[in-house]
């Protein structure tokens, strides 16, 4: 297998990753609540947290 004979620095590691962007956040509505939260987090509603379309915490 090859390897690299010299490290690559971060700026050239960066310029590399630059066109990879997400445009917008990915926003997905939740079929319980129907508030929008962004897609993979847990986010609070009425005191509770909800992820995935359960309720995981109580406060």
């Amino acid at each position: 297998m090859a390897h690299p004979k010299r490290r690559q620095s971060k700026s050239r590691k960066n310029k590399r990753r630059t066109h990879i962007k997400i445009k917008e956040p990915l926003l997905v509505k939740c079929s319980l609540t129907s508030k929008k939260h962004l897609y993979h987090h847990a986010y609070w509603h009425d005191n509770k947290l909800y992820y995935k379309g359960k309720i995981v915490l109580e406060k």
